[in-house]
């Protein structure tokens, strides 16, 4: 029991990871962000090319190369988010949001493909591949590692929850969240604020994805597709556009799988997993923190 409270934990603190982004941009700009996940394969991707350049420090001290691979990446995959909004979304923030629904699937397939046809349709193997200790805390079987990407992980999250509730920019995002027009009219550079958003959000998912390729140690340019679905679903669970209600349902989403695939089998996990959004969406379509919003005419 203690095994797959544990695995799932683990496995949910990437999930919460990468579904802070789609909540942040939902929240501020209510946009469904379906390219997010690619930018968490676009951080895998770029940390595999790093830590090709860096040779024999990788190998001499891995979990240190790993960390300073992971810093730079966030800020790579934070630029690509930028970029992305500038080129895709922000010429098209006046029309119907089924017209920008269809440009965040296209900038999803160019993102994987654009991949595909850098690096190659085959999967990589990544240069660290963390093993290690192995601890047993209350039956659970622990590694070192694994404490630090969490560590990490839950870093990451508290300190976007300080800015997001605590910090000038924070504010300025919620005000933004509220009313647009409003907050312009206040002396708020909406275009500056929505685009630091960007930055955050796809640096989040850019740290997972370097965090997931030396953990599991394979990286493919499809890999963000089910990871995206993942933490839609996850931001969904908890409340898509609640900071505290997305983190928490990244790791409800682990450990509905963690125990589900226990119970069922490996290959039902997928199954399981968005099976459950649909009891969530059909029972509490507003996630466990959500707010039914009453919308203003």
């Amino acid at each position: 029991m203690s095994q797959l409270v544990w695995n799932g934990l683990f496995v949910g603190s990437f999930y919460a990871l990468v579904a802070l982004g789609y909540s942040m941009v939902y929240g501020v700009i209510k946009l469904l962000n379906f390219a997010h996940g690619d930018l968490y394969m676009l951080g895998a991707f770029s940390g595999f090319a790093m830590l090709g350049a860096m040779g024999g420090l990788v190998e001499s001290h891995s979990l240190l190369a790993l960390l300073l691979v992971l810093i730079a990446t966030m800020a790579v995959t934070g630029m690509g988010g930028v970029a992305l909004e500038r080129l895709a979304y922000r010429p098209l923030r006046g029309a119907p949001r089924l017209s920008l629904l269809i440009t965040a699937v296209g900038a999803s397939f160019v993102l994987e493909y654009g991949m595909r046809i850098i690096a190659g349709p085959n999967p990589r193997v990544y240069q660290v591949r963390l093993g290690g200790t192995t601890l047993h805390v209350l039956g659970a079987r622990i590694t070192v590692q694994q404490l630090v990407l969490v560590s990490i992980a839950v870093g990451l999250m508290f300190a976007l929850n300080w800015l997001v509730m605590r910090s000038r920019q924070g504010r300025a995002m919620r005000a933004i969240a509220l009313d647009p027009k409003a907050a312009q009219l206040m002396g708020i550079d909406v275009n500056a604020v929505i685009a630091r958003t960007f930055f955050i959000g796809s640096a989040l998912a850019g740290a997972a994805g370097v965090m997931a390729g030396g953990y599991y140690g394979k990286i493919d340019f499809l890999m963000g597709f089910i990871i995206g679905l993942k933490a839609f679903t996850a931001a969904v669970i908890g409340g898509i556009g609640n900071m505290q209600g997305t983190m928490l349902g990244g790791l409800v989403l682990g450990l509905l799988e963690s125990f589900g695939t226990d119970l069922l089998g490996g290959e039902w996990r997928d199954v399981f997993a968005f099976g459950c959004l649909i009891v969530f969406l059909t029972v509490r379509p507003t996630g466990l923190l959500g707010e039914r919003v009453t919308e203003r005419v």
